[in-house]
């Protein structure tokens, strides 16, 4: 773990539309879900483009 305070968080958009909160390096792209975890020929993907559309600089 990191220092207190080392992480830098930004407000996103969710698919409901609620405002929440994740560190600047997830802003760009997010951890898949269980069901989006491999692709058609096995491997794994490690991370999923996220929409632009999601990202709401935080003021």
């Amino acid at each position: 773990m990191g220092k207190t305070g080392s992480v830098e968080w930004v407000k996103i958009k969710g698919r409901s539309g609620k405002v929440r909160q994740v560190p600047k390096a997830e802003t760009i792209y997010k951890k898949p879900g269980p069901m989006q975890r491999y692709t058609s020929s096995g491997s794994k993907v490690k991370k999923m483009r996220r929409s632009e559309k999601a990202t709401v600089v935080r003021t």
